[in-house]
């Protein structure tokens, strides 16, 4: 469908033409016209369905039409991190290129500057308020913020709000919200604490499945099957024979992505690492220096994996086999966007094998397994069903890989 075939304001229109946005997405063919319809909705939809264009532009439709309160606040968009919050104020910018529509990100983690900036932004009626719920709650504490005229209460990437424990916040700042209102829940997936919140927060909402939780089709997905101590190896192998220049590569812990920098900056690749040791102002730099091109690979925990919009991703290496099942789907969605070609690997150690296969069974599909590099040695087998347990020798000893004799150097893990 056509954007010019939604009940879009001229104005709003004008500016996707600048941003040459033509056709919608499936996710905002169905929802933009229910949006428009002023009904509450649940919608289901993985990353990169392009689901923050589906309620930011039926809010700004309405924003544009000045049929609002003038300096209130109108619309208030809920997110789990501040990478995202900052990433849908610039999306909304771009947007409201055309448009009389002001908007502030609030996000803790700067100094008090930062925090001064958004409380005076709130209180002067900024149109629409992007923000986390720590950070908005400590505004709402001060007592001089005033949320009665929000028409719009958006709850995006609802399911990992709920995993890093904000049901409560939530609550709480939908107490400060008028009744009147409109409420929008996304989620990509929908676990039953999702309905849970549904059932308190919406009224009669019109429900929206568009994803199942699966890889995009056109992810070309594999598997190493190898040791936790032959993977600082193998990564470099993979980027030794290759020429790779929007990777990223995710790691569960920021010691393993430290460690992983330090591996690729010897090889002289072109990399950052993003983990939560470092300030906003330079999580914000390295994502601008990826986005731009500066750098070529990315190394970062999941603080990126679900929300941060960045195009045109070659390849996503999963390190670690993600704790969560469904985290495998938002790491991996990072590539092959908006009906695009894109390269997933997976790092399977022995103790997690029984994560991988638990993977293969959600996604209802066996993922190929690639055969390491022979200068690593062999292996262990795939064997989920030992539940990622190492096989045992004679004598219940650990059995280690052996390295060929002839075999790459050795890469010290200081």
């Amino acid at each position: 469908m056509r954007f010019d075939k939604l009940n879009l304001t001229d104005a709003l229109l004008e500016g996707l033409q600048a941003m040459n946005f033509k056709e919608t997405t499936p996710v905002q063919a169905q929802t933009i016209p229910l949006i428009l319809e002023k009904k509450d909705m649940i919608a289901c939809a993985q990353t990169g369905t392009g689901k923050t264009a589906a309620y930011l532009l039926p809010i700004l439709n309405v924003l544009c039409k000045k049929e609002h309160p003038e300096d209130k606040i109108n619309a208030l968009i809920m997110v789990p991190t501040r990478e995202l919050a900052l990433q849908i104020d610039q999306q909304l910018d771009a947007f409201a290129y055309f448009l009389p529509v002001t908007s502030v990100a609030v996000y803790g983690g700067g100094d008090g500057a930062i925090f001064s900036q958004q409380e005076k932004a709130m209180r002067s009626g900024v149109d629409v308020v992007i923000a986390t719920p720590g950070r908005l709650i400590a505004l709402l504490n001060m007592g001089k913020i005033d949320m009665s005229h929000v028409q719009f209460f958006v709850l995006d990437e609802a399911d990992r709000m709920l995993e890093m424990g904000f049901v409560d916040d939530i609550m709480r700042i939908a107490s400060y919200l008028p009744k009147q209102k409109q409420t929008l829940l996304f989620s990509a997936t929908m676990p039953p604490k999702i309905h849970e919140l549904a059932r308190k927060v919406l009224i009669n909402p019109t429900e929206v499945h568009l994803s199942t939780s699966k890889p995009a089709e056109k992810i070309d997905q594999s598997a190493y099957i190898c040791y936790e101590a032959q993977k600082l190896a193998l990564i470099g192998q993979i980027f030794s024979n290759k020429q790779l220049h929007r990777v990223i590569v995710f790691s569960s812990s920021k010691q393993k992505v430290k460690e992983i920098y330090h591996t690729f900056r010897k090889m002289n690749l072109k990399v950052a690492a993003m983990h939560s040791d470092l300030e906003q102002n330079q999580r914000e730099e390295v994502i601008r220096q990826f986005k731009n091109g500066h750098i070529h690979v990315l190394v970062a925990t999941d603080i990126v994996a679900r929300g941060i919009d960045i195009e045109d991703i070659q390849m996503v290496i999963n390190y670690d086999v993600p704790h969560d099942v469904e985290d495998y789907v938002h790491r991996i969605g990072r590539t092959a966007r908006a009906g695009g070609e894109g390269i997933a690997i997976t790092f399977v150690a022995e103790k997690e094998q029984h994560k991988f296969s638990a993977i293969e069974k959600f996604i209802e599909k066996e993922i190929p397994k690639a055969q390491l590099p022979a200068s690593l040695g062999e292996g262990p087998a795939y064997s989920p069903i030992r539940k990622g347990k190492p096989n045992r020798g004679k004598g219940g000893k650990k059995q280690f890989y052996k390295r060929p004799k002839k075999s790459v150097e050795r890469t010290d893990n200081k």
